[in-house]
């Protein structure tokens, strides 16, 4: 089968990269995989294996247009079967005008919970109903149109499966549900920096943006600390929010109590963070799948979180892990010192998530193959 992702992830062309080796995986089960992708300047056509990556550069409001047209050339000239592209807005919306005029049937990738509520609202602790700018209401509405006219569509959970047929009923064919691939090893732990201001660490680690609310965490440690003074808070991740975060946490008088790692983070090491921390905490406002959730099981340590992603499916609250409500400081501050204070659920409750995560991991089944075999129902459609 010959296949063509419409991705923007330029991380595949660095032969090192996580990404580049899943993408290597893919084109091996499928057998012939081009990829489109944004990238730097110097970035050029690549060949690896049965994989062909071609890189675009060009600013942002040409994006669509550019990813189209080198799409749509490469499946004249290449004969491509599907195009696939990795989320229902902007490249959605170019694979499908890609695959305009060809035979190429057209696959949709759904990979963030984009029908939550919270997917057009910014909101913080102070005033939750601020809106998000324009830009998510436009991807909404753009992936209406694009789901409705694609051949196949593959999300990440069954929350996700139900939010979209909820919506679009018989109107879109029955997604498939494929997680997200986690690496089931468990790093060696990486020791937190030692901090004279707390002893009790929580930590929480993913990309500093908006839906990551990671001002609801600030905030809850703000109650916290207030009886409880020997808890602080280890930040891993980068991210536009970065800034703000920070001023905030000074704000808050939590200067003290919050210390932002530097830079980028291999999985690996935020993964050995996370062992040496006594909790990890996660206050997003929507996930598709949550891979962090699963990585924090896998290493052991206790987990409070919002109710997203797979919380529900895969993780049962009060079981698994402490779930709460969306842009509640407050019952995350619960939570945070129910942890504290109760040794039993600090030990028991990673016992459980761990056994859970590994038992879902060993239901999953060799990803590459699922997303070929995927694919090539529509090819042979």
């Amino acid at each position: 089968m010959k296949a063509l992702f419409v991705s923007n992830d330029p991380t595949i062309f660095d032969p090192a990269s996580a990404a580049r080796a899943r993408m290597r995986a893919y084109a091996v089960a499928i057998g012939e995989l081009h990829i489109v992708s944004t990238a730097a300047r110097s970035a050029r056509d690549e060949q690896d294996g049965q994989l062909s990556l071609h890189p675009i550069s060009t600013w942002k409001i040409f994006r669509i247009r550019a990813l189209a047209k080198r799409a749509h050339a490469l499946i004249l000239e290449h004969s491509i079967e599907v195009v696939s592209a990795q989320d229902p807005f902007e490249h959605g919306l170019a694979a499908l005008r890609a695959a305009q005029g060809t035979s190429a049937r057209l696959h949709i990738q759904v990979h963030t919970d984009f029908l939550s509520p919270w997917f057009v609202r910014a909101g913080n602790w102070r005033s939750p109903s601020v809106r998000m700018p324009l830009l998510n209401r436009w991807r909404r509405s753009i992936a209406d149109g694009v789901l409705q006219r694609a051949d196949g569509i593959r999300v990440v959970s069954e929350r996700v499966k139900a939010s979209l047929i909820a919506r679009h009923g018989s109107k879109i064919p029955e997604p498939t549900v494929i997680p997200v691939p986690v690496d089931s090893t468990v790093p060696a732990p990486v020791p937190l920096p030692p901090h004279p201001a707390f002893t009790f660490a929580l930590i929480t680690v993913g990309r500093l943006e908006p839906e990551k609310r990671v001002e609801d965490i600030l905030a809850a440690l703000k109650l916290v600390v207030k009886h409880y003074p020997m808890v602080g808070l280890f930040v891993v991740g980068d991210g536009r929010q970065r800034g703000n975060l920070e001023r905030m946490a000074r704000s808050l008088g939590l200067a003290d109590k919050v210390v932002f790692l530097k830079g980028w983070r291999p999985a690996a090491e935020a993964r050995g963070l996370m062992e040496s921390a006594h909790a990890f905490v996660q206050a997003s406002a929507y996930e598709g799948y949550g891979r962090t959730l699963i990585e924090a099981a896998l290493a052991r340590v206790p987990i409070i979180t919002t109710d997203v992603g797979i919380v529900g499916e895969v993780f049962k609250g009060y079981e698994d892990v402490l779930a709460v409500p969306v842009a509640d400081p407050t019952a995350l501050s619960l939570s945070i010192v129910g942890i504290i204070e109760d040794t039993t659920v600090r030990m028991e409750l990673p016992r459980h998530a761990e056994e859970t995560a590994r038992a879902h991991l060993a239901t999953i089944g060799d990803i590459p193959s699922r997303v070929a075999t995927d694919l090539a129902r529509l090819a042979g459609a």
